[in-house]
């Protein structure tokens, strides 16, 4: 993967994070969930998923960098990470998680990517 991990592809549309809320979220291999929120900060951008049932309601979090196509016609939020990279990524527990450097380092490693 090219560019920073924590900042949208160049070649990706971003709209407002309004808008994203509740786009469906697919992997490479299929649907993952939906997105619950998102930012678009500066060396920090990234997606909050809500797996739903799939994965027993868990959050993840996903950096900007992973995501591929932001489709707006479908409201569906492609990422260049499978269902399993998805699946066994460290859970996403707001409370605990938001703006926890820690965290973040952790993600960029699971991802391949650096820490913010």
């Amino acid at each position: 993967m090219a560019g920073n991990l924590w900042e949208y592809p160049s070649v990706v549309h971003r709209i407002d994070e309004a808008q994203l809320v509740g786009y469906d979220v697919e992997a490479t291999d299929g649907r993952i969930g939906k997105v619950d929120e998102h930012t678009v900060e500066a060396g920090s951008a990234h997606l909050v998923v809500d797996t739903g049932p799939w994965i027993l309601g868990r959050r993840v979090l996903l950096p900007a960098g992973t995501v591929t196509e932001i489709d707006l016609e479908t409201f569906t939020v492609r990422v260049d990470r499978t269902r399993d990279e998805i699946k066994n990524a460290p859970e996403y527990r707001p409370d605990e998680h938001r703006g926890d450097p820690d965290y973040r380092r952790r993600i960029g490693g699971y991802y391949g990517g650096p820490a913010i």
